[in-house]
């Protein structure tokens, strides 16, 4: 999918790739995930990514683009057309290879940080299928 100005982008997740392995975080009440979050009033998705990973894994690198998945509120009965999430927006996906692993500073919502093998990741985090085809796509990029 394109991504234009017009697009409305809820949040930006990234697999992390280093030495061969995949970075998780645990995050506070969540479990271990991929880094990633919203994005600020402003804030360019590339811009969101990089600020995210640093504030919830501490590394920094070079990023590609996987692609976007529609997330559709149309059929939830819980739904706040009031509330922060539209009724349909995005969540986009890149691949990061690392670069720079900075010291784990616990300064923000993740807990811990491990470094995964690219089979294991699916025995670690609870997590639905989506997970798994990100992983996938990312692994068919090349590195930086």
């Amino acid at each position: 999918m394109k991504i234009t100005k017009s697009t409305k982008v809820t949040s930006v997740h990234a697999v992390y790739f280093k030495d061969g392995n995949i970075l998780l975080v645990l995050i506070k009440n969540r479990g271990f995930n991929y880094p990633g979050g919203h994005i600020y009033a402003g804030e360019k998705l590339e811009e969101a990514l990089c600020r995210e990973v640093y504030e919830e894994g501490y590394v920094k690198g070079h990023i590609q683009y996987i692609g976007a998945i529609e997330v559709s509120h149309k059929e939830n009965p819980l739904f706040d057309p009031n509330g922060k999430y539209p009724l349909i927006a995005y969540q986009v996906f890149y691949r990061m290879d690392v670069t720079e692993c900075l010291p784990f500073l616990r300064e923000n919502e993740s807990i811990a940080r491990i470094w995964v093998e690219p089979a294991e990741v699916s025995f670690v985090m609870n997590d639905h299928e989506l997970s798994k085809i990100i992983l996938q796509e990312a692994l068919t990029l090349s590195s930086y």
